[in-house]
């Protein structure tokens, strides 16, 4: 009887349901009021001069282009812009930033000029038992230092406008809610990209961020809400089906994302992205590929390249992989060479 009680102690707890705040006193969010909520963006586009607030929001919501008679937005943003509710005289805002969930500060950042996140910082949660992270940047001040526990609510920062291309008008808070890719950041920074990392494995390019606006709305719907689901709900967009070579660290942290036994003896993997390029599925496949190939896609008349940050070509229901696509996939894969660790240092005698 007691061990029975204890298992059912034990299944409730790890089903807790999430707690999440949103970061500043704008809650505009919830009041149906975007306008309120987002950041607006300055545009310019065929002689008109907008500010649209649906580009402080997550997705394809900038850069527009017409493709025949249809306008496409090209630029992805990866999190939400959140408008300051209070400001001093100068203009300067005043809100302050707090945790949107319990976790444990991993990463800050104090040098704006580091990063196009300015002063930022990253906490990670654990979600029944599994690691996403949240990301609040373009600080003007960071009050946490890693390995902080915060929780709900705890104090972070305070709102500014430190980063590329910002200035004390739109002033706001970038939030993300994201996975971390690699745990082997540096191997992969050294093969595919250039200058100095100065965020080890909590650089931007290693968090693939979800639809957090999304996630917020559904939960006040649902508090008993996973994100793990909210994430498996996303439609995919594209499906690449890599070749199996052996342990898969991304798949081992997360699961859930996968469908089947991870361990059954196939010759590949199908991964399911989202046209963000965000993981929202894996499964196991009998597919004999020698590279990593797109084996699905949703049709579409616009240029898959316009749909997907550039990540697949291509038209209709037919693409391929381009050279930021297959840095993606090697990058969730662990598919570059590994940085040798320094020698340790010889003890004396």
């Amino acid at each position: 009887m007691l061990r029975s009680l204890f298992l059912a102690a034990a299944l409730l707890s790890s089903a807790r349901a999430v707690e999440l705040q949103l970061p500043t006193e704008n809650h505009h969010l919830f009041s149906g009021e975007p306008e309120k909520f987002y950041m607006y963006v300055d545009r310019t586009f065929e002689g008109a001069t907008t500010k649209p607030w649906e580009g402080g929001s997550f997705g394809f919501v900038r850069t527009p282009i017409r493709v025949g008679g249809e306008v496409v937005l090209t630029k992805f943003h990866e999190g939400v812009d959140i408008s300051p509710i209070k400001r001093d005289k100068a203009g300067n805002p005043l809100d302050l930033v707090n945790a949107v969930s319990d976790g444990m500060v991993v990463h800050t950042s104090d040098v704006a000029g580091r990063s196009n996140y300015g002063k930022y910082v990253v906490v990670e949660h654990k979600f029944d038992e599994d690691a996403f992270y949240s990301v609040y940047a373009h600080l003007s001040v960071v009050k946490v230092k890693p390995g902080d526990v915060v929780k709900t609510g705890s104090l972070i920062g305070q709102m500014g406008y430190t980063g590329a291309g910002l200035n004390r008008t739109r002033a706001h808070l970038h939030l993300e809610m994201c996975l971390l890719m690699s745990n082997h950041f540096a191997g992969w920074h050294t093969a595919f990209s250039g200058g100095t990392n100065f965020h080890g494995n909590f650089n931007g390019m290693n968090l693939a961020g979800m639809d957090v606006a999304s996630l917020f709305l559904e939960h006040k719907k649902n508090p008993a809400l996973r994100v793990q689901d909210f994430v498996l709900a996303q439609p995919p967009y594209f499906k690449v089906t890599v070749p199996r070579k052996g342990a898969w660290d991304f798949a081992s942290r997360h699961r859930w994302l996968a469908k089947g036994d991870l361990a059954a003896p196939t010759p590949s993997w199908e991964i399911s992205f989202s046209a963000t390029g965000l993981t929202v599925g894996i499964a196991a496949s009998q597919r004999e590929v020698v590279e990593p190939m797109v084996t699905a896609v949703r049709d579409s008349k616009v240029s898959h390249r316009h749909l997907t940050r550039g990540l697949i070509d291509g038209q209709g229901n037919a693409a391929t992989l381009t050279r930021s696509g297959k840095q993606l996939v090697a990058l969730l894969m662990d598919d570059f060479p590994m940085p040798v660790p320094a020698p340790e240092p010889a003890a004396k005698e």
